[in-house]
């Protein structure tokens, strides 16, 4: 029995990675549009309801299945897959839309109990990922093109005719995702992340990930960070749950600070899962005043650091340096700004 009064969950499969060799190779990853805005709700209980998200230009609209919206906790099915799919990326190996797995192998990499009901949970969990449909203009691979799909394109349970015992799990990542994966449009998380209790402070972290990254401090305000979060709870209710992370200093990365409203996420220093962040590449001088007329009044520096974070992390799975730093510096300022926009 775990201690509901430790803000982390147990590790509950310390050694099992040991013995699993691509899975424990691969380190845990997810897209970036689903860290910026909120597509997977954060209730267990089924929502039937359509949800709608406008922020600036990205307007998504997120329609239920039969079994309700797909939920924050499904998610890390598409975790595991995006993995997956960049370690076999890093070794050179073959990969495709389609990931084959077995049960066990992502019940214990995300930190879940392998009981027989853990492996209904599961199969409920495609099912939502399969049922659930978007409508959106987020771009993905560089392109924004207004298209509606499923989280995923189908999956699979294989079982022996004989005795009903399944030997294959599989799902069809949707071509919006792949895109994204294939256009490195993903970082590296926390393995706590998986420890983390309540659905709120998944995504919390995943905000602060994206935004804060290796900088060393991010703020937002707290109606603008519930908003990104997709929380529909009463505003003193969602307050009451960025205080408990501010009381317990239990999110992974980043320490967080509440004050007047504001929300304050500070660089813990030497984060996990921001090891390889030590691009250091000079920039000629004229390359930043380019920038800057792309940058439509953002902080060049405050990019730079996102971009060289960026950069670090492709170096950090075994990927080549850009060819032209200037050039690619730019290239990322100008994709940057349009999706703040």
């Amino acid at each position: 029995m775990s201690d509901e009064r430790e803000p982390l969950l147990p590790d509950r499969h310390p050694q099992a990675n040991l013995f699993i060799c691509d899975v424990a190779d691969a380190v845990i990853k997810s897209d970036m549009a689903s860290m910026e805005h909120p597509i997977f709700t954060l209730s267990k209980k089924p929502i039937r309801e359509v949800k709608k998200y406008v922020h600036g230009d990205v307007v998504l609209e997120v329609t239920p299945g039969p079994k309700g919206i797909a939920n924050i906790y499904d998610k890390d099915i598409l975790i595991f897959a995006i993995s997956q799919i960049m370690a076999a990326r890093n070794e050179g190996r073959s990969y495709s839309r389609y990931i084959a797995f077995q049960a066990q192998d992502f019940l214990e990499f995300s930190n879940r109990h392998t009981g027989g009901h853990d492996y209904d949970l599961l199969r409920d969990s495609l099912d939502r990922l399969d049922s659930t449909r978007l409508r959106t203009t987020i771009k993905a691979g560089g392109e924004e093109i207004w298209e509606a799909f499923g989280l995923i394109d189908g999956a699979t349970i294989k079982r022996k005719r004989h005795d009903g015992r399944v030997t294959e799990w599989g799902l069809k990542l949707s071509d919006w995702l792949f895109k994204a994966i294939e256009a490195n449009e993903v970082l590296t998380l926390h393995p706590d992340y998986f420890r983390l209790r309540k659905p709120i402070e998944r995504r919390i972290y995943e905000i602060a990930r994206k935004h804060c990254g290796a900088k060393r401090s991010w703020q937002i305000g707290l109606k603008k960070l519930q908003k990104k979060c997709g929380s529909s709870d009463a505003t003193r209710n969602f307050r009451l749950a960025v205080r408990a992370l501010c009381d317990f200093d239990h999110l992974p990365d980043y320490s967080v600070s509440l004050v007047d409203d504001m929300v304050s996420f500070q660089n813990r220093g030497q984060p996990t899962a921001l090891s390889h962040s030590s691009y250091s590449v000079k920039l000629a001088v004229d390359t930043f005043e380019t920038a800057r007329t792309f940058a439509k009044g953002w902080d060049i520096y405050a990019i730079e650091v996102e971009w060289r974070e960026w950069v670090a992390d492709l170096l950090g799975q075994g990927m080549d340096p850009p060819r032209n730093p200037d050039q690619a510096f730019i290239g990322f300022c100008k994709k940057w700004v349009d999706r703040q926009l």
